[in-house]
């Protein structure tokens, strides 16, 4: 797809990632999570993210939300302070039209320049082949599953844990 705009998302956009984000909760195995937050919680973690310096980005079309996609800490102990969690939700007419790939790509970049060294994938669902392969052809390799580790929708799921460098990674200390 080409006429994706990539650009950092705004408060005004939080309705529309909302959205993107309840369906993804009610319907698929990518979030834990399961009840949808509403809009005035997305907004509250969107500023919690943006005011720590996190990068937090839309896809959009025609005016339209396509996806989005952030960056956060990974755990909140000092001595992981260069190692961020992505997170990317594409709405589902979306799928397959590169705006996964475009967000993470982008997102990727943006984490390295603010001196970030590793992000960490946490992928709910082994099943989830398609984030799995998204993640794996932009440069990320698997480091562990862990098994039966959530249960929604009756049953068991699996979280996957993929990793990547970002700039020089571990060759040099942090700045």
């Amino acid at each position: 797809m080409t006429d994706i705009l990539l650009r950092a998302a705004r408060p005004g956009d939080i309705a529309d990632i909302a959205h993107i984000y309840a369906h993804a909760v009610r319907h698929g195995t990518a979030s834990f999570e399961l009840d949808a937050p509403d809009a005035p919680e997305m907004l509250r973690r969107y500023r919690t993210l943006v005011d720590r310096g996190y990068p937090y980005l839309v896809a959009q079309s025609g005016g339209e939300i396509l996806g989005y996609a952030y960056a956060a800490a990974y755990r909140a102990r000092p001595a992981y302070r260069w190692t961020i969690e992505d997170s990317i939700y594409v709405a589902q007419h979306a799928h397959r039209r590169g705006v996964g790939s475009a967000l993470l790509r982008r997102l990727v970049e943006q984490s390295a320049t603010l001196g970030f060294r590793q992000m960490i994938a946490v992928i709910g669902d082994t099943a989830n082949i398609s984030s799995i392969e998204l993640h794996r052809a932009l440069g990320f390799h698997m480091v562990g599953t862990l098994a039966h580790s959530g249960f929604k929708f009756g049953r068991w799921l699996d979280t996957v844990l993929m990793q990547r460098s970002l700039g020089p990674g571990a060759a040099t200390p942090p700045s």
